[in-house]
């Protein structure tokens, strides 16, 4: 039994998810989209399972696995045979570790992975292809701890109100325990992606969708349910499916990865608005039973999955070869077609099935030798992949030897000081990102009096927590230069203005303005920092971004934060040259206090 309008709630998970990816910085919150996927299951499953059970009081767990088995893995393995070739056209970067992702990928643990490779979903370069996969690991998760769960319960207990009521107590229980699990966690962690790859953590949008799958069903219903059928009219029930869409666009505009705030409510709404948009999606089936469903949507509906599965691998693909909107336009081309063909073709025929589309059945059985033949070829091509595949890229190759002549450099000032010596000890010190991390060997030849801190991924928050503790130890330098801003740039004015406003007296700060080709509000933090060095004159800038601007020719191939590998020596000596300029100029002005502000 198909339940028409539930496609809409499938095409809001998509287009959430699609928006997020392509354009984040206009949508930044759009990985909700991921929660709508796991409401919606939550509440399918839970209630198909509660139909078998009613229908046959037991549950047949074989032919459930069976198929989900082949609901999920044919277009999962199709995906990474049809993607991995593309990844010829681009460097090999994005191929480092490519064997363990696909195991991964394969094995339902990608969370996992991510989590233990330390990760952040929010990764500013070379994005992992299959990181979107996560998301069917906690799926899969769900599906085998669930299955078997309620396969035990219907050997205890046949009838079908006592059922459906131990698994809405059931649903209830551990809804309350995983969201706890991340509300809790969220105060305790400094990396969030762990929380949101954890399964334990991020399984609870699936038993809020199976509270309410208890409370409705779909062809064993309850007497409440169909009391709602009969007494709300036709125009209340769709206002309630739009409005729930309209909130979670509203959650898609506001919510930031990076803020507690998402993680102590921002999901959880999220959920509870898709749960009334399936409740309420429900009820408009039985209030319509003479109007047919848009054939669009349900054709977006049937493909969500595909387009979900390849759109991500594509699109890091094709955003190395050319403009942002163009990546779009050749990502939901290529995605649309795959995922059709997956469909309507491939899984139906691996499944024993007939396959047809728009009610033409198709006839694979004369290309037998031609469709092997092609899975043998992309099956060549993919294992040769992973047989040349580095373990490393050259760029995290490159951030690790960074990592150690900045940890050498600094070993080398401590031995400096223990032997007295302490004029050797230089009174710059630059907090700064991956960019400041990538250019210590530039750092190390044209500025060696500056001590360097800095490391990947590191943001305004994480570096006035350094800064802060300087000025709580007494060891801030004189000169204090901040070069970070294209991690999070959420509340950036008062990110800023907090490294101003806690200065010491007789200490001199200068802000590198940040650079992100494909983020637009960098320009705005580059503006707002000119405006403090006009209004203090004890801060200074050094203008990365006018220099990256200048230099097209640093930018070629890269992810538009970091400069390209081939011009590493010449993007550093520019990052590292436009500080040391400002450090001259700051010089020339007086420190906090020392003069009139």
């Amino acid at each position: 039994m198909r339940i028409k309008w539930f496609s809409f709630v499938r095409v809001t998970g998509l287009f959430l998810v699609l928006f997020y990816h392509f354009f984040k910085q206009a949508f930044p919150g759009g990985f909700i989209g991921v929660d709508v996927f796991f409401t919606f299951s939550g509440y399918l499953i839970t209630a198909l399972l509660i139909d078998e059970h009613a229908r046959h009081k037991t549950i047949d767990l074989l032919g459930f696995l069976k198929r989900r088995f082949y609901r999920i893995v044919p277009p999962l393995v199709i995906m990474v045979l049809v993607t991995l070739p593309f990844t010829l056209l681009i460097r090999k970067d994005f191929v480092a570790d490519i064997g363990h992702q696909v195991a991964s990928v394969i094995g339902f643990t990608t969370n996992l992975y991510e989590i233990l490779t330390g990760s952040s979903y929010e990764s500013q370069f070379i994005p992992h292809l299959f990181v979107h996969t996560w998301s069917l690991a906690i799926e899969v998760h769900f599906y085998l701890f669930w299955g078997i769960l309620i396969w035990l319960l219907s050997r205890k207990i046949k009838q079908p109100k006592q059922f459906r009521g131990i698994i809405f107590l059931i649903s209830l229980g551990l809804f309350f325990t995983s969201f706890l699990t991340m509300f809790i966690r969220a105060f305790f962690v400094s990396n969030f992606s762990v929380i949101y790859f954890s399964t334990l953590s991020h399984i609870y949008p699936f038993f809020l969708g199976a509270i309410f799958a208890t409370i409705s069903g779909i062809s064993e219903t309850t007497g409440r349910f169909k009391k709602n059928v009969m007494l709300w009219d036709t125009r209340r029930v769709i206002i309630y499916i739009a409005l729930s869409a309209a909130l979670l666009l509203l959650l898609g505009f506001i919510l930031d990865f990076n803020s507690i705030i998402t993680y102590l409510f921002g999901f959880v709404l999220a959920s509870l608005f898709t749960a009334v948009m399936v409740y309420s999606s429900r009820v408009l089936n039985d209030k319509t039973p003479n109007i047919k469903e848009p054939v669009l949507i349900t054709y977006l509906a049937d493909t969500s999955y595909g387009v979900y599965l390849f759109h991500w691998p594509l699109y890091i693909i094709f955003g190395q070869l050319m403009p942002n909107w163009l990546a779009v336009v050749f990502t939901l081309l290529f995605s649309f077609i795959f995922a059709s063909l997956s469909y309507y073709v491939l899984e139906p025929y691996i499944a024993g099935k007939q396959p047809a589309f728009l009610g033409l059945e198709i006839n694979l059985n004369a290309y037998k030798k031609w469709l092997y033949a092609c899975l043998g070829v992309l099956a060549a091509i993919v294992f040769g992949i992973l047989a040349t595949a580095p373990k490393v890229g050259n760029f995290e190759t490159s951030l690790l030897v960074d990592s150690l002549n900045q940890a050498e450099n600094s070993l080398n000032r401590t031995h400096t000081l223990a032997a007295g010596d302490a004029s050797a000890i230089s009174d710059i010190t630059v907090i700064g990102d991956s960019v400041a991390l990538r250019s210590s060997s530039a750092f190390s030849e044209l500025l060696p009096e500056a001590q360097v801190d800095a490391a990947v991924s590191r943001n305004f928050e994480n570096a006035y927590e350094i800064y802060q503790n300087h000025i709580t130890n007494n060891s801030l330098s004189k000169t204090v230069i901040i070069a970070v801003g294209v991690n999070s740039l959420e509340d950036y004015k008062n990110k800023i203005k907090q490294f101003v406003d806690a200065l010491p007296k007789g200490h001199r700060l200068i802000f590198v303005t940040p650079y992100n080709a494909k983020d637009d509000r960098i320009p705005s933090v580059r503006d707002y920092e000119l405006e403090l060095a006009k209004q203090y004159n004890y801060v200074t800038v050094a203008d990365w971004y006018e220099t990256a601007v200048s230099h097209p020719d640093i930018w070629a191939g890269s992810d538009g934060v970091h400069y390209s590998d081939s011009s590493n020596s010449e993007g550093a000596n520019l990052y590292v040259d436009t500080i040391k300029k400002a450090i001259a100029r700051s010089a020339k002005n007086p420190a906090k206090g020392e003069a009139a502000e």
